[in-house]
């Protein structure tokens, strides 16, 4: 657990919104290198992780996504603020005050700060009233700028790339709290996989593909470069918490159902009898506002058995949070369910 608590840590302060994700690709290759597995990159930037097994006839896909929420530039102020153009399916109100960085063409690193325009209440009387949307909110550049001009003699134009600061934190209690647990969480778990196969030298039944995906927060980043061979396609994503759910902070969430549908029933049931099995903790839950890279595959055709599990993370899309407990069950979930027999 200390290792994936590292992997997490390290990936989250990474930024990687979706449409700018080399640098973390480009550290999921490094750390994977000493590992004895074939790696390649597809065209859209995402990696293919390869382990053989003893049976090539029927394989399996494991994917978790490296992408994050951002934002990029819509426009350059006359003030010298920045408007700001989302990018995945968050709300304005969740990054108000928050730091972020903001990265030119050229590779230039600018901070600032994401602000309501009308933040001074001093000044603005209904500033607590006002709608949290793109008109209202804007980048407070910490550089000396007054104008429109003044930004882009710094180099900033409109489509660069905001990320926000992560401001990842490990509690004694064994909490870990971060922006882009979804999906980072998961990928480190992937990469400790990965790791503990190779490492202890793990034989397993089938040829495995890892997908670390990165386009997945904008819908496709898992619906290509599957091999003709696939047959279980298991998408490692966050599990959703609120009112009505069953997920929660302490087990592996094995989702029944997204906005896409049913995922397929057979898997489910047999990651609940794995569960069951090897007394991992777990809650089977609906997602009612989601999709994951598992039913990108399904809706650009393939035919595949399609699971989604993953850590319960709270407050998603927003800062999030999960606990160690959490992530040991989700572990030893994927570590049982790689070395399982086919589903069909």
């Amino acid at each position: 657990m200390n290792e994936t608590l590292h992997l997490i840590k390290k990936l989250v302060e990474i930024p990687s919104p979706s449409g700018n994700t080399d640098k973390v690709i480009s550290f999921v290759e490094s750390y994977l290198k000493d590992f004895r597995v074939e790696m390649k990159k597809n065209h859209k930037g995402g990696l293919l992780v390869s382990i053989p097994g003893k049976d090539a006839s029927q394989q399996r896909m494991l994917t978790g996504h490296v992408d994050t929420l951002g934002a990029i530039v819509k426009d350059i102020k006359s003030s010298g603020r920045l408007m700001i153009d989302l990018i995945g399916g968050f709300n304005y109100n969740s990054i108000e005050g928050e730091y972020c960085q903001i990265e030119t063409s050229s590779g230039q690193i600018y901070t600032g700060t994401i602000l309501m325009h009308q933040t001074s209440v001093h000044v603005y009387k209904e500033a607590g009233k006002l709608e949290r949307n793109q008109k209202n909110m804007e980048v407070r550049l910490d550089e000396k700028v007054h104008s429109e001009q003044d930004v882009r003699d710094l180099g900033i134009e409109v489509g660069d790339f905001i990320s926000f600061d992560p401001r990842v934190e490990i509690t004694p209690s064994g909490f870990i709290k971060s922006r882009h647990l979804d999906d980072k969480a998961s990928v480190a778990l992937l990469l400790n996989l990965i790791r503990k196969l190779s490492t202890e030298s793990i034989e397993l039944p089938y040829t495995t593909h890892f997908l670390i995906s990165n386009n997945e927060e904008i819908g496709y980043g898992g619906n290509s470069n599957i091999p003709t061979e696939t047959v279980e396609y298991l998408a490692v994503d966050m599990g959703a918490i609120g009112d009505g759910q069953a997920t929660d902070e302490y087990t592996v969430s094995i989702c029944a159902k997204d906005s896409s549908g049913p995922y397929h029933y057979g898997l489910r049931k047999k990651l609940v009898d794995l569960a069951k099995q090897h007394k991992i903790e777990y809650k089977v839950d609906i997602y009612p506002y989601y999709g994951s890279d598992a039913s990108a595959a399904i809706r650009s055709g393939h035919d595949l058995v399609h699971g989604l599990i993953g850590p319960g993370i709270d407050a998603s899309h927003a800062f999030e949070r999960t606990h160690t407990t959490s992530l040991e069950h989700t572990a030893n979930l994927l570590y049982y369910y790689v070395q399982s027999r086919m589903t069909i």
